[in-house]
């Protein structure tokens, strides 16, 4: 199911939802007519456009309902499975599939729902089906070079196209308002008498439209949440005005010297620097992995003392109050990042005395704290560091 944030739907009750929700989607092909072999045909003779309709008022309503929960935080978006493109094979199978369409009068969703409520020629079509299935199987060695060619990877349209998300949302609702108006006068000229356009509201059905339409034109200015809170965050004003905890470098080393369990480095550097050396106990994240689902066990234990490790302060900082608006508590920053953990215990210069009594046990405890932890880093590297458990890209669709 969808990854929500927090887990509002668990593993063992997915399956429970998936029922119900097939259900429910089985009945809306069947009370829109899906199971009707000439009411689909109907699409391509232009007599009724009834299977147009569904499809994009399904579209826009799902792909308002992603952008709408992602821009809430309750949605975690960066999860959900995104299909790769072949661009050449996708093209093929579509025009395969669309002859078949045609000339059987179902696609394969549909056929199903038409074989459901005892439809003869759907159970042909679906048996013709899985019969293409075991032969596409059966020669797949005579053309898996074709099938695998001209891999372009998950991509989005709206990527590939060079626009915002919110753009694209726009365009394929107006595009969609667009066809709804164009096949309704498309179906009263091919039948006149009994399109099924005829019982159609115009006013309502013009007011829709126009509250659709205001929705599109929301998302064109609504940002991506993600964005949005790492640029505010980052601006120098907002740090400027926001204060943040601090810990000195040695009581971070004598925190991991004691082993103690209520403390969790989060290492904000670059997942390059963070491959070569990484300090014992510590998680490395970028910005914007902090928004997922997976660090959600993590950063919400209250007794565990988070702190945001990074290659200097300001980063640390942008983290941080990163975190705080993510509604995180416990926070704090390492003094002067990285590069004074690593000057002070892992590759120290001359101890500077400072003229205090305690000078001789600080440099005694940087010693000791010097072997150990460069111990307990090669140790961890002998073991793997350890990382939040990755979530798995959310898969589903018709």
């Amino acid at each position: 199911m969808g990854p929500f944030v927090p887990d509002i739907i668990s593993d063992q009750l997915n399956l429970v939802v998936a029922l119900i929700l097939g259900t429910g989607f089985g009945f809306v092909l069947e009370q829109a007519g899906f199971s009707s072999s000439r009411r689909l045909a109907g699409v391509f003779y232009g007599y009724d456009f009834t299977v147009l309709r569904v499809f994009f008022t399904a579209a826009v309503t799902a792909m308002s309902g992603v952008l709408l929960l992602g821009y809430l935080g309750l949605l975690d978006t960066d999860i959900i499975f995104v299909n790769p493109t072949w661009l050449i094979p996708a093209i093929v199978g579509g025009v395969i599939m669309g002859l078949g369409f045609i000339l059987g009068g179902y696609c394969p969703g549909t056929s199903v729902c038409a074989a459901a409520i005892g439809k003869v020629d759907a159970m042909f079509f679906v048996g013709g089906g899985l019969l293409g299935v075991f032969l596409f199987g059966e020669f797949y060695p005579l053309y898996n070079v074709f099938f695998e060619s001209t891999f372009l990877g998950p991509i989005k349209v709206f990527d590939s196209l060079g626009i915002s998300q919110g753009l694209f949302a726009f365009l394929l609702i107006a595009i969609a308002v667009g066809a709804f108006a164009a096949t309704t006068q498309i179906e009263r000229r091919v039948d006149k008498y009994s399109a099924p356009s005829l019982a159609f509201n115009t006013r309502n059905h013009i007011a829709a439209g126009i509250g659709v339409l205001a929705l599109g034109v929301l998302f064109v200015f609504l940002p991506d949440r993600k964005t949005h809170l790492i640029s505010m965050v980052s601006d120098p004003q907002y740090i400027a005005s926001h204060p943040v905890d601090a810990m000195e470098v040695d009581e971070l080393a004598f925190r991991i010297v004691d082993h103690e369990p209520n403390i969790r480095i989060i290492d904000v550097r670059p997942s390059e620097e963070f491959a070569k050396l990484a300090l014992p106990g510590s998680i490395n994240a970028a910005p914007r992995d902090l928004f997922g689902k997976d660090w959600i066990s993590i950063m919400s234990q209250r007794h565990v003392k988070k702190v945001v490790m990074g290659e200097n302060e300001n980063q640390e900082r942008v983290s941080y109050l990163l975190l705080q608006e993510l509604g995180y508590e416990n926070l704090t920053i390492l003094r002067g990042g990285y590069e004074s953990f690593d000057k002070t215990i892992l590759n120290p210069s001359a101890f500077i005395p400072t003229g205090s009594r305690w000078d001789s046990d600080v440099k005694g405890f940087r010693e000791k704290a010097h072997t150990d932890i460069l111990k307990m880093i090669a140790d961890s590297k002998n073991k793997g560091a350890a990382q939040p458990k990755k979530i798995k890209k959310i898969q589903g669709g018709c």
